[in-house]
């Protein structure tokens, strides 16, 4: 395996290294707060990978959720990755025996990294493989830190919970400052809103998904429909 080429590939990932283990801690604890140790946060990670929907998991989980509720949750929590699929279309193309990993480990942040296309000359497959790897198994870590640190903490860790939530926010907040349309982020404070009066805390999240992407998707129709 060139060395070059990992080298590259590490480098390139280490600003997702310090998110995911801390962002993968917090996703440790929680699972451990919630009955499941470390084997369950390790096999968590390493067959699911992805975070916001790992985090839904141990409430999904630890309620007894039912198969379809899971089954749609998954969908909706994870449907923006079919838009990132369909723009890497044409790198994966010919990605030969890496491909399936590439599709399976492609998070916000791998394509964050591998989006714009810049590759070393030699290998790209091989790099875009090894950016990916890395990805996972800084989250794989810290997931499995944070489990075991869950046992022998010596403060409270209520409200860890809400880590994924604060990603999230801050995300909204510094798309909120661009100079772009508001109109998607206004629209998903809307419809959940909406759901959450109408469905209450327990039963909005689906609704408010469902909502949330036909509200958006409605004007692309449009638009197409008009040229």
């Amino acid at each position: 395996m060139n060395a070059a080429v990992i080298r590259k590939a590490f480098f390139r990932s280490i600003p997702v290294m310090s998110g995911y283990i801390v962002l993968g801690m917090g996703f440790g604890i929680l699972l451990r707060n919630a009955g499941y140790g470390v084997l369950w946060a390790f096999a968590m990670s390493l067959t699911i990978y992805a975070g916001s929907m790992q985090f839904v998991g141990v409430s999904l989980i630890s309620g007894a959720a039912g198969l379809l509720t899971t089954a749609l949750t998954t969908l909706m929590v994870n449907a923006r990755h079919l838009f990132y699929g369909i723009s890497m279309i044409g790198r994966y193309r010919d990605a030969g025996k890496y491909k399936p990993y590439l599709i399976f480990a492609l998070t916000d942040e791998t394509y964050s990294l591998l989006c714009d296309g810049i590759v070393p000359a030699e290998d790209p497959n091989l790099y875009r493989f090894l950016v990916s790897l890395f990805d996972q198994i800084y989250w794989i870590l810290g997931s499995v830190l944070g489990s075991l640190l869950g046992t022998v903490l010596p403060f409270s860790t209520e409200g860890i919970e809400f880590s994924m939530t604060a990603l999230f926010i801050a995300s909204l907040t510094d798309q909120w400052r661009k100079k772009g349309s508001r109109i998607p982020a206004l629209a998903g404070l809307g419809c959940t809103a909406l759901c959450l009066l109408v469905f209450g805390k327990e039963k909005f999240l689906i609704p408010s998904m469902l909502l949330i992407t036909t509200v958006l998707t409605l004007p692309r129709r449009r638009k197409g429909a008009e040229a």
